[in-house]
């Protein structure tokens, strides 16, 4: 079985696919197809929406990607430190690349994925999987059941969302969770 599980985590990684259909007269992509239908993932979904993630409704947690210097100086990070602020207690948590530190807004929380030392630098694919599962923890331990994030990683920092999509979906296929990717298109 551990083989077996061990081989499913490999092709998720690899060979994860997307179909596009219509729903509600958006776009969605959805991500798990290749998961729940080969690997009988029920509870799992992983959807991408066209959209601002910031209009997200209020029942879904957020997440992002930053890192352990927290200057979120530029991208969609510097939306976030504009949004939530509160980066004085982000460094109180005293989190290193590969953690995830946490914040409370209302009934949700906002992670930031620790995947890199300092701004400047590129994240790896190791420090993104490390920081999705201690968000992963968060989330089982705090009931957290809807996410929405932006293409994580792939805008400044550069790494493919295909491997990246490999990455969630290796890490939640197992979990009640649905996760709303959201793409900006400017209008």
């Amino acid at each position: 079985m551990l083989i077996l599980n061990n081989l499913r985590f490999s092709v998720a990684r690899y060979f994860t696919n997307s179909i596009t259909r219509a729903n509600t007269g958006l776009f969605i992509k959805d991500l798990s197809t290749h998961q729940s239908r080969k690997m009988s993932s029920e509870k799992y979904k992983l959807s991408e929406i066209e959209g601002d993630l910031f209009n997200a409704p209020k029942t879904y947690s957020l997440a992002h990607c930053v890192a352990a210097d927290l200057g979120m100086g530029a991208g969609i990070a510097a939306k976030f430190k504009q949004i939530y602020g509160q980066v004085g207690a982000l460094r109180a948590q005293k989190i290193g690349t590969g953690g995830v530190a946490v914040l409370k807004d209302d009934q949700r929380f906002i992670y930031y994925l620790v995947t890199k030392d300092e701004s400047w630098q590129k994240p790896t694919y190791d420090n993104l999987r490390l920081s999705l599962k201690a968000m992963q923890q968060h989330m089982l331990s705090n009931s957290v059941q809807k996410l929405a994030i932006p293409r994580i990683g792939c805008g400044i920092d550069g790494l493919e969302w295909n491997k990246v999509c490999a990455e969630i979906n290796e890490v939640f296929y197992n979990d009640n969770v649905d996760i709303v990717v959201y793409n900006f298109v400017p209008k």
